[in-house]
């Protein structure tokens, strides 16, 4: 066996888990070393993500440099990945998933957005976070905020906002000490793919891929696969705000999806549970659902407005 390149972006997030990934090859008696590759995102650290080109802005790169040969491997954060694939490339492993859920990272750590103050100003650059915010306290206030997790802390930290919503993952994976608590799907579907990491190779190597098979996990992937087959089939991308998360107990698998008009003022929902052998039926099956109870028209408008507008 050859010795492996992994790449990765360079922030810190991206950085530990491309680490725990080399780190695991090296346990297998496997030679693997890190190469940063940097990304179009990390170029335009604060531009809202919609205006530097969505999908994809913090992989292109990435992937370009795996179909080049100059890396063997790709770490991304999935929820990165965009749905319809990449000609060249497959997702070779997806290793246990993290804590999907997002965290409220407030004073006295509070486990819902209802404990929050009235007007309080909530850090977030995700139209979904944003969305599903507003349908339970409109009365708060959103301060759009992009950037890894060492600079949002930081911009609480100043007093720029009262309180950040982030991946509990994100926070897990870094060792970072903050003062919060997950928020409950119910209250907050996370965003598609969240908590899991994709490894990604050249279809003609097979080397690279079976040298991550130990690492992939079943459960996981049946999860993630329900989860982007159901974003894929509604055609929703970065700016729309879709929430879902898929959960297996006993080889079945339940999956709870939501598209949130940006005001909040309307949600359509639903779930769609099955042999989780079924997982992308399952995720087709439930955007079907919420097309035809009305999601095709809200999708048609965050299309053509801009986003912010409620």
């Amino acid at each position: 066996m050859r010795d492996l390149v992994v790449g990765s972006r360079g922030s810190r997030l991206a950085l530990a888990q491309a680490e725990w990934v080399v780190a695991r090859l090296r346990e297998q008696g496997l030679q693997a070393r890190l190469e940063i590759v940097r990304t179009e995102g990390d170029r335009l650290p604060t531009a809202p993500l919609h205006e530097i080109g969505g999908e994809g802005v913090f992989v292109k790169e990435i992937q370009t440099a795996l179909l080049a040969g100059s890396i063997d491997l790709a770490v991304h954060s999935l929820k990165d990945l965009p749905t319809g694939g990449t000609e060249g490339l497959a997702v070779v492993a997806i290793p246990e998933r993290a804590d999907p859920r997002d965290l409220l990272v407030a004073p006295g750590a509070p486990a819902t957005l209802r404990a929050l103050p009235t007007g309080a100003r909530v850090g977030t650059g995700s139209p979904r976070r944003v969305a599903q915010a507003r349908r339970i306290r409109p009365d708060l206030a959103f301060v759009p905020i992009r950037g890894n997790v060492d600079t949002r802390l930081d911009k609480r930290r100043r007093g720029e906002c009262d309180a950040l919503i982030l991946a509990a993952a994100g926070i897990a994976r870094l060792s970072a000490s903050v003062e919060g608590a997950p928020l409950p799907p119910e209250e907050m579907l996370p965003a598609v793919g969240q908590g899991a990491l994709a490894i990604e190779a050249r279809d003609e190597d097979a080397e690279a891929g079976a040298a991550v098979a130990f690492l992939r996990h079943p459960a996981t992937m049946a999860a993630v696969t329900a989860e982007r087959a159901f974003l894929a089939a509604l055609g929703g991308g970065c700016r729309a705000p879709i929430g879902a998360l898929a959960e297996i107990e006993g080889g079945r698998l339940r999956l709870r999806g939501a598209v949130i008009d940006p005001s909040g003022r309307r949600l359509e929902a639903g779930e769609r549970t099955g042999d989780r052998s079924g997982a992308a039926e399952i995720g087709r099956a439930l955007a079907a659902d919420l097309l035809d109870r009305g999601a095709v028209e809200m999708l048609a408008r965050l299309r053509a407005a801009p986003f912010g507008s409620a």
